[in-house]
């Protein structure tokens, strides 16, 4: 495991990510019950939970969805956007999980809530909630602040081979997490010793990012969608991007494959509820999703984001978290995070 640095900031536990295998996308519809939504309509506002801080992947995807949501008039109430950050989603999820059979409570969700078990640190999984819909793909991001010294992912292994101790790296989330792990996959990819590596959790992708421009982090992992903004502004470089192919909002940064390391990881986003939900309830939040991700304002959304559309509804989603697991059960036993 990665030596985690003291945790100055606050540390989100083990949650987590891996590799390659998160690059699965669809465009098919559910098959699921009820796949009008008819019988059923929400009956006072939606508390919709991004389990984690501001300005993160999780509060992005949940602020930009309840937005197009509203301007498509798709759900017929207001989407009211909550943070419950800690233990890498699972306070969030927990919460969630208080609630059985309240169609009135949605939040968002990414590997995490399959590593974040997987790892031992939180008493729910994701079979403990309903599936409602995968929605998007996006790439992970290697970054550094612009004067840094480091100038490709290269630069940055060779300095974790000669000193690992010199060179802390920040990411949302904690050891065994999203972030942690994808972060490790490429170190190895590139010739390094990720046990070696000192990782700086925080909890969310905007902490990180500004421990990194406050100078606590001499580099960060993050989504995509986190880093464009200070990427744009010239605060930050990206060192190379997760994906097979260049993304389209970074297109001037090299992935990890042209940077001459064999290492591929898309981070995969979607939508969950409380355990319990009935079919007719399942069924008009598949819909509004399905609807939403064909708009024209969502697609405009995701190219400015960098999201790649991955919809999947309902039944094809739990079937995918069920193939995921089985997947990072493995890979996280491999580099020995699994508990």
């Amino acid at each position: 495991m990665f030596r985690s640095a003291p945790r100055a900031a606050t540390a989100a536990l083990a949650a987590g990510c891996a590799a390659v295998l998160l690059t699965a996308c669809g465009g098919q519809q559910s098959s699921g019950a009820g796949s009008d939504g008819a019988g059923w309509k929400p009956s006072k506002p939606i508390e919709y939970v991004a389990p984690a801080g501001t300005g993160g992947g999780w509060d992005t995807l949940a602020r930009t969805s309840a937005r197009v949501l509203d301007q498509e008039k798709l759900v017929g109430t207001r989407m009211r956007v909550v943070n419950k950050p800690g233990g890498g989603g699972a306070v969030g999820w927990s919460y969630i999980a208080r609630f059985p059979g309240d169609p009135h409570k949605l939040f968002v969700t990414s590997p995490p809530i399959l590593l974040v078990p997987l790892a031992g640190e939180s008493r729910q999984s994701y079979d403990d909630f309903t599936p409602i819909a995968r929605l998007n793909t996006e790439p992970l991001v290697y970054v550094v602040k612009a004067s840094s010294p480091f100038k490709s992912f290269k630069d940055l292994a060779a300095g974790l081979k000669s000193d690992p101790k010199s060179v802390s790296i920040a990411g949302g989330s904690g050891p065994g997490s999203l972030d942690h792990v994808g972060l490790a996959g490429a170190v190895k990819a590139a010739g390094a010793n990720p046990a070696e590596v000192t990782y700086v959790p925080f909890d969310g992708g905007g902490e990180a990012l500004t421990a990194l421009l406050g100078g606590h982090a001499d580099a960060a992992v993050a989504g995509a969608s986190e880093v464009t903004g200070l990427v744009k502004s010239g605060d930050l470089r990206v060192l190379a991007v997760s994906t097979k192919d260049r993304s389209a909002i970074l297109p001037d940064a090299p992935t990890l494959t042209e940077s001459g390391v064999p290492y591929v990881f898309d981070i995969w986003r979607g939508v969950m509820g409380p355990k319990g939900l009935s079919k007719a309830q399942v069924a008009y939040y598949e819909k509004a999703y399905r609807d939403m991700v064909g708009s024209a304002s969502w697609k405009k959304e995701s190219e400015k984001l960098g999201w790649t559309d991955a919809y999947l509804g309902s039944e094809e989603f739990d079937a995918f978290l069920h193939e995921q697991n089985k997947e990072l059960s493995s890979i996280l036993t491999d580099v020995g995070l699994n508990k």
